[in-house]
């Protein structure tokens, strides 16, 4: 199990979001700063089964899927899910701190939703069906993508033991 993915996930991603305002414009794509937030926050409701997509990879590619979420390597600039709409999602809170908060709700819940029954495996629509190590590992490439995207990766002031991204 990679720790430290987990801990950055559970412990510093929501802090650098605290520099994020609703209407900021990423670097790429077409979501706002709010939209991210509410995007990254219903990634973590698949990975808990809260909502549910079928699996739209033919199952002989998983394991090229799977290597890339064993990989170094990052989602690229624009990488679409082929379950979303073309255009972001409208908002559903009122404010991002609600948002915030949301995403926070959720990150929690998918650590206890594991801890629970340590043997469980949830259906990602693309990856397939992933372990807690495998959800650490898809979750820790996407937050890092999103804080990319809105420049705040960089901003490691104050929050200690922060692991680069390759």
């Amino acid at each position: 199990m990679n720790v430290e993915k987990q801990d950055f996930i559970e412990e510093k991603f929501v802090l650098l979001l605290n520099d994020l305002s609703a209407p900021a414009v990423g670097k790429w794509g077409k979501m706002n700063g709010q939209q991210m937030v509410e995007h990254v926050s219903d990634f973590f409701k698949i990975s808990t089964g809260k909502l549910k997509f079928p699996l739209v990879t033919p199952v002989e590619q998983l394991p090229k899927y799977r290597e890339f979420l064993y990989s170094d390597k990052e989602f690229r600039e624009n990488t679409k899910a082929p379950v979303l709409p073309e255009e972001a999602l409208p908002i559903r809170f009122a404010n991002i701190k609600e948002s915030i908060s949301d995403l926070n709700n959720e990150i929690k819940s998918f650590k206890d939703k594991f801890t629970a029954d340590k043997t469980l495996v949830i259906t990602h629509p693309v990856f397939g069906e992933l372990n807690y190590e495998e959800w650490v590992l898809l979750h820790y490439k996407h937050v890092t993508h999103h804080l990319k995207q809105f420049g705040l990766f960089g901003n490691l002031d104050g929050i200690k033991n922060i692991i680069p991204y390759k």
